[in-house]
This record gives C-alpha cells, sequence and structure tokens, in this order.
C-alpha cells in the first residue's frame, strides 16, 4: 500500500487523480466522544488510523488530515461547527479543492437502521439529520453526493430521541459498532479502488443480510 503525507502543491499537483473528501458528523469535545450521535468522527478516525493519515492539522473549521491510499489523494474532516453547522466546513472544504460532490462522502448517524448495521448511497435527502440538512444547504441544495449511513438503532420506549442521540452505547451496542467500524474501513478502501457503485452494490447486500440478523435484537 502507497501512503504518505503531502503537501498541498504535491495534492493540488496531482496528475490525473480526483481527491476524495470523507467528512465525518459529530459534535467537537470531551463531553459528545463515544455518543451515538458521535460515529461520524469515530468512523473517520478509524479510517485515518488504518491508513497511517495523522488527523493533526485544522482547516476550514474542521480537524483535517490528507495521505495518499494506494496512490489515491484523501482528505478526512471532523467538522468542529458543532452537528448542526456541519455545512459551514463541508461546504467550503469541497469548493477550496474544487471537489465534485460525487468525490464528498458522508458519514453521518441514522436510527432508522439497527446499531451496528451500515449502507452505502450515491445521494439520498437528509431524512430529519440537521447535519445534512446543513450539509446540503451548504451545497447549495444538491443532495447528489453519497454518503455512509451508520445504524445506530431506535430509541427504547418513549425515550427522547435527542436524549437517545447524546447517550453513549452499552456494552452490547459498542460490540457492534466496534465491528462496523471494520466494515467501513474495509469498504472505503473498497471505494477508493473500484469506484462507490460496485463498492455500494456488494458492501450493501452484505448489509441487507446483517440487517435481518439483527433488526430484532435490542441496540
Amino acid at each position: 500500500m502507497l501512503l504518505r503525507r503531502f503537501s498541498n502543491r504535491c495534492f493540488c499537483t496531482a496528475i490525473n487523480l480526483r481527491p476524495w473528501l470523507f467528512v465525518g458528523l459529530g459534535n467537537p469535545g470531551e463531553k459528545y466522544k463515544g455518543t451515538r450521535h458521535n460515529v461520524g468522527f469515530e468512523f473517520i478516525d478509524a479510517f485515518a488510523a488504518s491508513q497511517g493519515i495523522p488527523m493533526e492539522s485544522s482547516s476550514f473549521k474542521a480537524i483535517f488530515g490528507k495521505g495518499f491510499v494506494n496512490g489515491i489523494p484523501v482528505l478526512l474532516a471532523k467538522p468542529q461547527t458543532y452537528m448542526n453547522l456541519s455545512g459551514e466546513s463541508s461546504g467550503p472544504l469541497a469548493a477550496y479543492y474544487k471537489l465534485p460532490l460525487n468525490r464528498v462522502l458522508v458519514f453521518h448517524d441514522d436510527m432508522d437502521l439497527p446499531c451496528g448495521v451500515l449502507r452505502l448511497h450515491p445521494k439520498g435527502n437528509h431524512g430529519r439529520h440537521n447535519g445534512l440538512k446543513s450539509v446540503i444547504y451548504h451545497f447549495h441544495g444538491n443532495r447528489e453526493f453519497p454518503r455512509l449511513r451508520i445504524g445506530i438503532g431506535k430509541p427504547p420506549g418513549q425515550m427522547d430521541p435527542k436524549a437517545f442521540l447524546l447517550q453513549k452505547f452499552n456494552a452490547r451496542a459498542r460490540e457492534r459498532m466496534d465491528a462496523a467500524l471494520q466494515e467501513a474501513v474495509d469498504a472505503l478502501k473498497d471505494v477508493l479502488s473500484k469506484g462507490l457503485t460496485e463498492s455500494a452494490r456488494c458492501f450493501n447486500t452484505e448489509q441487507k443480510y446483517k440487517h435481518i440478523r439483527l433488526q430484532t435484537m435490542p441496540g
């Protein structure tokens, strides 16, 4: 695997290598670390660690990292604007690097999927997710960007969804999420090497069967 840090000049002058921007949504600060609403941050960290990409800089209101994965330039970002303003970071980042939106992949939590179940989609709506609403707004209403939906399950009983989102995972859910982190890393490497369409088709089929196994189990 070819992997190295690179300068802005090298990045901007790479010939015939259009970069990918991976954006994980979440809230900054220790208070929110490990909560269900912050799984987007966790998935960025997991991918960065797996590929040796340091997340050491700050750019466009985000904790930022960049590197090459098998020769493909990759940008990683965790907006520090708080969830509901995520687009204030991702919008300017995509514009600065002149990226078409089909090269911007957003990672976000999703209560409509069981905990630990994932989906890769080439586009979609915000699904009542305020972070996605902000991203879409700062993409000038354009929804034609891929996203990795990270299942966190539904709140139990009459629990307030907002309280559920800001709750840390229990032991069983944490185990499922840790397994999903590795599945996502493998899927993202496939996206970089094979493209989104082929990778998503295979990945979503695998996750469909995982969904069937887990959908009736507590998250």
